[in-house]
């Protein structure tokens, strides 16, 4: 029988599945304050050169600080301070009125910067002094922390189908609070660097692994509202994140803020359940009836009987498998399954280059960096809503492709937008950044929904791959504004419209009974991953009678 068939009997959605879903949520929340924590501890603050080197025998003794500073330091268009450079030596006729510092000769900062601590007390950029020789430092770090989440996803997808998800669940747990705490204490940029790769790695078992074990104990009824339920307790954490960044200005306090609140995700696993589906896929049935004889008893059910229960998951079709060792490369052997890992993964990678690209880039629009931060955050929660409402009624396919074709529609208007209408430009990028994140949220949830039960965590591992690969090339997109202003938005409006006509070519999976085996992906049309919650009901009822029948013969 269908394992939807047995939650039917114990209640697929009751107190037990809110339990997972409420435990959960903790370490959901600490993801975004480690996924956009770059934002704030590799931020470079406002800073010009150490002038006390042109000081040479007290000749600045009877100027005030601003007139030392403009004898010392040339100004750029705007008539601010220039962060990287000073003059050769002191150029007192600049203090004369009509005097102008153009031309004169100029070198890098001789002594070391001066920092503005009025935003940040310090950051990693004030702390190994990389100011000037790193100007793109939060992307340089955002790349090497999503690398470490990129690798991650390829181990422990592996792992989690494997080994199971909670024990998985609860290394990734270890691995974050470990990695993270070192991270604040790291003495050198090389060695903070190697740490935060690390974090990232660990962070990537709890990304995966928690969605998952929350829609796998699911009837196919609430899957959105799982999927939706999940991605609100990122946003959640988004937001908290420029709260905790605005009340803690130093780098290595701000990192061990957000990694706390993991110690009580590690005393809340003791609770989460091993997800019953993986315990049928791998042959362990007494394991399986244990954890759902606790969800029937938690969701006020009667018991399935010992005979039925036995007989039944024993029959489960998933078992005629469980000898079958499941690894990346079931993905790519059969056509069907092929065809869905090409086409996941091309969606995956552009959710993420998408989602990130407006994420990373939180300057530009007339808003100081936490407000930014902040809306961007808050506009997601209205989006899933939506996002939730469009999932039951026009089904996942059209939902995906609908969020990515409108990000690319947001981010090519703004490059039309002139710059001095930032608060027009503001509001199409909130929109797009809204947008975007219901994209990511119904890539979660759709994809999980498509790959079968005996690789569903393989799926997982390598989509995630693709994602942070996005992730990690997002920050390197960003730089091209060097080359020219608008290629970066062009390349990320172009990567969301490419990924979203791709999505349109993925089957469609609403109230669709989830995949068990590489077989329902790959039979007939007829018979595959799109038949109905109620034909799995009937099923369980035909096979049950049969069952039944067959005793009262015997």
């Amino acid at each position: 029988m269908k394992f939807e068939g047995i939650l039917e009997e114990i209640d697929g959605f009751g107190p037990f599945q809110i339990i997972i879903i409420i435990l959960l949520c903790t370490p959901r929340i600490v993801l975004p304050c480690h996924f956009l924590l770059n934002n704030f501890i590799a931020a470079v603050p406002p800073h010009h050169c150490d002038v006390s080197p042109l000081d040479e025998g007290g000749l600045f003794r009877n100027l005030t600080d601003e007139q030392r500073l403009a004898v010392s330091i040339p100004v750029r268009e705007d008539g601010a301070w220039r962060s990287c450079e000073m003059f050769t030596e002191p150029q007192f006729q600049l203090l004369s009125n009509g005097s102008t510092s153009a031309e004169l000769p100029t070198v890098r900062c001789q002594g070391g910067w001066v920092y503005h601590n009025s935003t940040f007390t310090s950051t990693i950029a004030t702390e190994w002094d990389l100011v000037c020789d790193r100007k793109s430092l939060t992307k340089t770090t955002s790349t090497i922390f999503f690398f470490g989440v990129m690798m991650g996803a390829i181990a422990f997808g592996f792992l989690c189908d494997k080994y199971g998800r909670k024990n998985t669940l609860l290394a990734s747990y270890i691995m974050a609070i470990v990695f993270g705490f070192s991270s604040a204490f790291a003495n050198s940029y090389v060695l903070f660097a190697v740490l935060r790769f690390l974090t990232g790695f660990g962070l990537t078992g709890i990304s995966i692994n928690s969605i998952v074990l929350s829609i796998e104990w699911v009837d196919t009824g609430h899957r959105s509202f799982i999927g939706v339920i999940g991605s609100l307790a990122w946003s959640a954490g988004n937001m908290l994140l420029a709260g905790f960044a605005f009340l803690v200005t130093d780098w290595r306090t701000l990192i061990m803020t957000v990694t706390a609140p993991l110690g009580f995700a590690v005393l809340t696993w003791w609770w989460i359940p091993e997800s019953a589906r993986w315990l049928l896929a791998n042959g362990k049935v007494e394991r399986a009836k244990f954890y759902l004889d606790k969800c029937a008893k938690l969701n006020k059910k009667q018991k399935l009987s010992d005979k039925f229960n036995l007989e039944t998951l024993s029959d489960t079709e998933i078992l005629e498998k469980q000898k079958k060792n499941y690894t990346y490369l079931h993905l790519v052997k059969t056509p069907k399954m092929r065809r869905l890992t090409l086409l996941t993964g091309i969606v995956w990678y552009g959710v993420a280059s998408t989602y990130y690209g407006i994420s990373l880039n939180i300057s530009g629009f007339g808003l100081n960096m936490y407000l930014t931060h902040f809306i961007y955050a808050a506009i997601e929660v209205p989006a899933k809503l939506m996002v939730y409402c469009c999932l039951n009624l026009t089904g996942r396919r059209t939902c995906q492709a609908g969020t990515l074709l409108l990000t690319g529609a947001c981010i090519a208007i703004n490059i039309f937008i002139p710059k001095g209408l930032w608060h027009v430009r503001a509001v199409v990028a909130i929109l797009g950044k809204g947008l975007s994140e219901a994209s990511f949220t119904t890539i979660f949830l759709y994809t999980t929904e498509l790959y079968p039960t005996v690789i569903r965590q393989n799926g997982l591992g390598y989509t995630s791959f693709m994602s942070r690969l996005g992730v990690s090339v997002a920050p390197l997109i960003l730089l091209l504004e060097d080359v020219w202003t608008l290629l970066p938005q062009i390349i990320i409006c172009s990567v969301a419209i490419v990924s979203g006509l791709v999505s349109l070519l993925l089957p469609e999976t609403l109230n669709v009974r989830l995949p068990e085996t590489i077989d329902d992906i790959e039979k007939p049309r007829g018979n595959d991953i799109s038949n109905s919650a109620e034909s799995s009901g009937v099923f369980l009822e035909s096979k049950t009678t049969t069952n039944a029948q067959q005793g009262r013969d015997e």
